[in-house]
């Protein structure tokens, strides 16, 4: 459905290198990786909102910065909570909205907007920044897309706000047509809903698989300080010492190389960000 392939863009300072890989229908892919490392950037280069300076990005096989008008006529986009003319209301707001798109559903976005306890009568600044999001989010699922993107839906929601819109996003693939591409540091979200994982790091995709495969690569080990000798130092991934000794992760293909009396267990998501972060921070 959607190819990224070899998607560069350079800012002084930060440089999104050469990042590639594909969406298909029918899943939700989990856009993962700490603040700063390239999640937003990529976002608004594949919707051409940043220009990137070499690579291509691909929806159902037309390049679509060759047909940006037409792709994203079955793209929905939130990049962040909608906060364009916020003195008005979001029936007016929405009015505007909906005529640049042919197959705009006022039935359905009603739907969400009741779903998401949204009074259209209420002026957008009078509006939580909780559900800014989820304005933008029904916006995004009122179109027709095919390709749902969104930029950290669920940053700022409290809990139950959460879960309801991951409930939403997988009925958005239940049908098998349509995809889900979202950025997040909140690994439990992807626990809860993700089916596919791209990682990045520095501008620079370091796994792109299921969910389990880059958890099942990787054991978090931990042991007294005696036990972290300078072989096992070299090959953890990241570390941390503290005062019962250190812990870290380490490839699993490591894992026979490393002393029996070193504990090890299955990581998760949140690990694995944390300790590759700490890898950057040596």
């Amino acid at each position: 459905m959607l190819v990224v392939d070899g998607l560069t863009k350079r800012y002084p300072g930060f440089r999104l290198e050469d990042v590639s890989f594909e969406i298909e229908p029918g899943y939700i892919t989990g856009f993962i990786g700490v603040n700063g490392a390239g999640k937003t950037t990529t976002l608004k280069s594949i919707l051409n909102i940043v220009r990137p300076d070499a690579g291509t990005v691909t929806f159902e096989g037309r390049d679509i910065y060759a047909d940006e008008a037409g792709a994203k006529q079955l793209i929905g986009a939130a990049l962040g909570p909608l906060d364009v003319y916020p003195k008005h209301r979001v029936r007016t707001v929405v009015d505007v909205y909906r005529r640049f798109y042919d197959h705009w559903d006022g039935r359905l976005f009603a739907h969400y907007l009741e779903r998401f306890g949204i009074g259209d009568a209420k002026k957008i600044s009078e509006l939580s920044t909780g559900m800014r999001v989820k304005l933008g989010v029904a916006m995004a699922l009122s179109h027709g897309a095919r390709l749902i993107l969104l930029d950290e839906p669920t940053s700022g929601l409290d809990p139950v706000a959460r879960d309801q819109l991951l409930g939403v996003l997988q009925e958005v693939v239940e049908d098998g047509d349509r995809a889900v591409l979202f950025s997040t540091h909140i690994t439990s979200d992807l626990d809860k809903i993700a089916d596919l994982i791209v990682f990045i790091r520095d501008g620079h995709v370091i796994a792109d698989d299921t969910k389990d495969d880059p958890i099942d690569g990787h054991r978090l080990v931990g042991g007294s300080r005696e036990e972290l000798t300078d072989d096992l130092r070299g090959r953890l991934i990241g570390h941390r010492d503290h005062a019962f000794g250190f812990s870290g992760l380490v490839r699993t293909a490591d894992l026979a190389e490393v002393s029996p009396h070193v504990q090890a267990e299955r990581p998760n998501l949140e690990d694995l960000m944390v300790f590759y972060d700490l890898e950057g921070a040596r």
